[in-house]
């Protein structure tokens, strides 16, 4: 549990740096396991080039033994050299072997340190970059879209979101899956690691302050849960939900959903209408595509367009949102548009050049 770590604190009421792990900002730099593993093959190529030189000029080296060196003194000598620990036991004696030392070996002697350290230094400078960007996110963030559930369905609302050009930072995921969590940074998302059920972790994410919640949870009394909470949290902000069968649909509604998706029922119609009209499926496909071909989008009514019929625009209109209602295009209340008016219509998307 993530509040085991906090002292039973609320997350909510915690600082920026208690939260690092918790909330994760997308980081387009290099991973903290490239980086380390690039500095630690830095630091044993100084390690063995310091060892070739000792091992090398030997000769100019003495031990207490007064054996000459091996080439595991050599190692011995620039472990404990390089490390800064220097016992002593085995010291340049000849005029070459120290002005190597003075040349070389400290040169190495300070990379090797470098490298270490910086190492440490990265470490902690990331974590406080991290605390630094959560605390500056919380401040700002608003009217953003939370989306509960990083699984199938959520991965592919949150790419019908980006699709409509919603800015990767104003998407929040929330899920108690790391591996998910993880995906969902890769392309630039915040994300939250905690239970959608949990007022708490939902304050953390922001919802409160964000215009829209997608419940993409995986079981339906799950769901319930998590839009009753979310509705809870922000009584103005659209509020939209997954549920896998019909039945359960007005327990959404009751919960608080202002849409609600039935998953099972929508792919049964698409699989039966594959099997008459496979085209049909193909455009139904192309529609809910937002990034190519065809897409349904909505817009606000221009001025010139007051007063006309829906039909005879140039873009297909597909239905009219007057006063928070959807009339199809046929019915008697979208014969005239009116001031105020939301059309929905096919708008065709020009894929980005590569």
């Amino acid at each position: 549990m993530i509040r085991r770590f906090h002292e039973g604190a609320p997350l909510a009421d915690l600082p920026g740096h208690s939260l690092v792990g918790v909330i994760r900002m997308p980081d387009a730099g290099q991973s903290p396991v490239r980086a380390i593993v690039k500095r630690v093959i830095g630091a044993t190529a100084a390690l063995t080039a310091a060892v070739l030189i000792v091992y090398l000029g030997r000769d100019g080296y003495r031990d207490v033994n007064e054996d000459g060196l091996s080439l595991l003194d050599a190692v011995y000598y620039a472990t404990v050299s390089l490390s800064t620990t220097g016992y002593g036991d085995i010291t340049p004696v000849s005029s070459s072997a120290r002005m190597v030392n003075v040349l070389v070996i400290t040169p190495l002697r300070v990379l090797f340190l470098i490298v270490l350290v910086g190492t440490t230094l990265e470490v902690l400078t990331e974590r406080s970059r991290q605390a630094l960007r959560i605390q500056k996110w919380r401040v700002k963030v608003r009217d953003h879209v939370v989306v509960i559930g990083y699984g199938t369905k959520g991965r592919s609302a949150v790419s019908a979101l980006m699709g409509d050009g919603v800015d990767p930072g104003h998407i929040v995921i929330v899920d108690t899956s790391q591996e998910a969590l993880d995906a969902a940074s890769a392309i630039g998302l915040v994300t939250v690691h905690g239970s959608g059920t949990s007022n708490d972790v939902l304050r953390v994410a922001g919802v409160p302050r964000a215009r829209a919640v997608v419940v993409a949870a995986n079981r339906d009394d799950t769901a319930v849960l998590v839009t009753l909470t979310a509705r809870e949290l922000a009584p103005k902000a659209q509020v939209v939900a997954s549920v896998r069968e019909r039945e359960n649909e007005h327990l959404l509604r009751q919960s608080g959903a202002d849409s609600v998706v039935v998953s099972s029922e929508t792919a049964g119609r698409l699989l039966g209408m594959a099997t008459a009209t496979p085209s049909v499926v193909d455009m139904v496909e192309d529609l809910l595509t937002p990034d190519a071909g065809l897409s349904i989008a909505e817009r606000d009514v221009e001025p010139t367009e007051i007063g006309g019929s829906p039909r005879h625009l140039p873009d297909i209109v597909l239905g009219v949102v007057r006063d928070g209602t959807l009339y199809r295009v046929d019915a008697p209340e979208a014969d005239a548009v009116e001031a105020g008016d939301r059309l929905l219509y096919v708008k065709k998307v020009t894929p980005p050049k590569e």
